[in-house]
């Protein structure tokens, strides 16, 4: 009775031990409560995980997150990775259902055995080629003895500057370089890099910046240049058709929804990016009218090409991309009555 006394004598001051017992069993019920909400809560909803890099290639991927987080539907999960390699790995290890990933990777894949169906091309017209402002460069020409750095060896990037320099007959005068894109910018900046090219809004952070200068965009050597494109493994597309339509049609719809509101657009990708508004906003407007959206049923010709320029430049042994595309999903995606955020799922409803 000697405790309750003095705990009613003094009500706000309670011994130490009980304080850090409160505490302990605060912190218990909190883990309890986290561990539920990851593991039983969602358990009734369906989650389609999608590897993707912040690029306008790739919008699609957070603009379906947000649309589908909330409800009873499935929900489109955006995963941010830093390089395509370790989204390819998730992607074989089944830790994500769906990679946006760089086209002639998937060409990779699909020859290393692995069971992968191009579904979807990502939004075209979006990669920029740009140089140190110090270098005035206007053109490729002007970056001889320059170092100018790609997303990877297996690139669209990479195969377009081995394209430019063949044809303008700069072999072994320009030097080439792999770098994971978020690093890009920073590199150009301390001076580590003369000039990159990559996907939008990385081009676009040096040049608003006052660093860079635009050399080139894509499309004005490689009209309907495939930046990036979405892939999913055979075993899920046969467990789980359903879900791939909805996710193929959503990301269409997403594009589509993006041409005519790219305000909004700018404002959700720029939180899953941590970039800002204003920058997303940029790469989505400017030159006005670039970015593609509507070209997004793949076709096995246009892998094919691009095989075999992996093929010329050897980066792979053969061309062969039999029964790597997968177009159906594409062609019966829905594209009419698209209109506020609410009908980019189309009659799949959240």
């Amino acid at each position: 009775m000697r405790f309750n006394r003095e705990l009613l004598r003094h009500p706000g001051k309670l011994p130490m031990p009980v304080k850090l017992s409160g505490i302990f069993i605060a912190w218990l019920i909190l883990i309890a409560w986290l561990h539920f909400r990851l593991n039983f809560q969602t358990v009734d909803r369906q989650i389609v995980r999608m590897g993707y890099m912040p690029v306008i290639t790739n919008l699609a991927a957070p603009i379906l997150d947000h649309v589908s987080r909330h409800g009873s539907g499935i929900h489109f999960q955006a995963v941010k990775f830093t390089s395509f390699a370790e989204m390819a790995e998730a992607l074989r290890n089944n830790s994500i259902q769906a990679a946006f990933i760089i086209a002639p990777l998937a060409v990779v894949l699909h020859q290393q055995g692995e069971p992968v169906k191009v579904v979807l091309i990502g939004n075209r017209h979006e990669s920029t080629l740009v140089a140190r402002k110090c270098l005035n460069a206007r053109k490729i020409e002007d970056l001889i003895d320059s170092t100018i750095a790609v997303p990877m060896r297996y690139s669209g990037h990479n195969l377009w500057l081995r394209r430019e320099i063949e044809k303008k007959g700069l072999e072994r005068r320009i030097r080439v370089v792999e770098m994971n894109p978020p690093d890009m910018a920073s590199a150009l900046t301390s001076g580590a890099l003369d000039a990159y090219f990559v996907g939008e809004p990385f081009a676009a952070q040096t040049v608003l910046s006052g660093d860079a200068d635009v050399v080139a965009y894509v499309e004005s050597e490689w009209p309907g240049f495939i930046c990036n494109l979405v892939l999913v493994g055979s075993g899920f597309i046969e467990t789980h058709p359903e879900a791939v339509q909805r996710l193929v049609e959503g990301a269409a719809r997403s594009g589509l929804w993006a041409k005519g509101h790219p305000e909004q657009a700018a404002r959700i990708a720029s939180r899953y990016w941590n970039q800002t508004e204003a920058l997303v906003l940029h790469a989505l407007t400017q030159p006005e009218g670039r970015i593609v959206y509507d070209r997004y049923t793949p076709k096995t010709e246009e892998l094919r090409f691009m095989a075999d320029l992996m093929r010329r430049y050897g980066l792979i042994e053969e061309a062969d991309v039999t029964g790597l595309v997968d177009d159906r999903f594409a062609r019966n995606a829905s594209t009419a009555g698209i209109d506020g955020l609410d009908t980019i799922l189309g009659h799949f409803k959240p």
